[in-house]
């Protein structure tokens, strides 16, 4: 019996990668490493307390006290007004409160730690003088559950690392076989074209099912990151990026003639995705003109699809939008790349 092309050559490229330490690293140690970098970076913790530094010899006890016994505030006394300046302007305090007639506050409007400080540090100094409220407000903390910088960070590493995955573990790899002149002497084997293109994106389609689980699994046990809404909804938008990305990465390498090239291109295509698809923070910072340009990157719409069922919970009627853009990408991309190949 004739073994099947696609079969063979798809097993083939799974034996190829393992053999690859550094691949193997990149594909699964790093994003977990960098998960776990940044989530203990950003990890929810107690707000730091509001810096504030107190000027002026005739300062009152009753403003002084108030000043210190504030929740959340850190009072340093300064001897002298250049003194108490040249802190704020190095960062060493959020503002500055010169005690005199009037009480002046020193703030720095384009730093946000230090119009809070502002803010914080009138409030104070009202109360201090015996100023009470108009009308009585109630206070409750919440945390939501899914709001913490991990809980986004996470989505957007799967996506990220289905991105690179289909970039460079096909668009590379593809080239670098035609600068060995390996795919020269594929041209005689018993396949066609699109049966070598597709081993790829079987390939690459069967590591995210070791991929995915993988980073699902670390984010649980190491910051208890889990999945509001259906698991199976989640598998299938990664499996349409991963073909979307697979296919993507075959056009990039169709024509590329050495490894140089194609690295430039890669680079050329996924450095606005890395910057403008928010994996490490929200695109809703970008101006409103961009917006609808970043809605038309295929990882802004993984991105966004996968935060959708693993953080709101979604159902298939939600991420239908980013679903259908991932699926015609795929489908162009796959359709142009075996369309203009070159085995040469």
């Amino acid at each position: 019996m004739t073994p099947n092309p696609l079969w063979e050559l798809t097993l083939t490229r799974l034996r190829l990668f393992f053999r690859e330490p550094s691949a193997v690293f990149w594909t699964f140690g790093f994003p977990l490493a960098l998960s776990l970098a940044l989530g203990i970076a950003f990890r929810n913790r107690p707000p730091e307390p509001v810096r504030i530094g107190l000027q002026g010899s005739g300062a009152s006890e009753r403003l002084v006290r108030g000043l210190e016994a504030a929740e959340g505030l850190r009072v340093s006394h300064f001897a002298d007004e250049p003194r108490v300046r040249n802190a704020l302007r190095t960062g060493s305090v959020d503002a500055a409160v010169l005690a005199r007639e009037p009480i002046e506050i020193l703030y720095d409007p384009t730093r946000p730690e230090s119009r809070l400080a502002r803010a914080l540090a009138a409030e104070t100094i009202q109360r201090a003088a015996g100023r009470a409220d108009a009308v009585a407000v109630a206070e409750r903390a919440v945390t939501e559950p899914g709001s913490r910088y991990i809980d986004f960070l996470i989505p957007g590493l799967i996506g990220m690392n289905i991105m690179s995955s289909g970039m460079w573990g096909i668009g590379y790899v593809v080239v670098e076989m035609r600068t060995r002149k390996l795919l020269k002497r594929l041209v005689a084997t018993p396949m066609s074209r699109a049966q070598f293109l597709w081993s790829f994106v079987l390939m690459r389609s069967a590591f995210l099912f070791i991929e995915l689980p993988a980073l699902l699994v670390f984010g649980w046990l190491a910051f208890k990151v889990g999945v509001a809404g259906s698991l199976a909804l989640l598998v299938a938008m990664a499996l349409l990026g991963a073909l979307c990305f697979s296919g993507i990465g075959l056009l990039v390498a169709s024509r590329a003639q050495n490894t140089q090239t194609v690295s430039g291109i890669i680079n050329a295509v996924m450095l606005p995705m890395f910057i403008g698809s928010g994996v490490f923070f929200s695109t809703a910072r970008f101006p409103d003109w961009l917006q609808k340009p970043l809605r038309l990157l295929p990882l802004t719409a993984l991105n966004d699809s996968m935060r959708a069922v693993m953080i709101d919970g979604a159902g298939p009627r939600a991420v239908a939008g980013p679903a259908a853009l991932l699926a015609v990408l795929a489908a162009v991309s796959f359709a142009l790349a075996l369309r203009i190949f070159r085995w040469r």
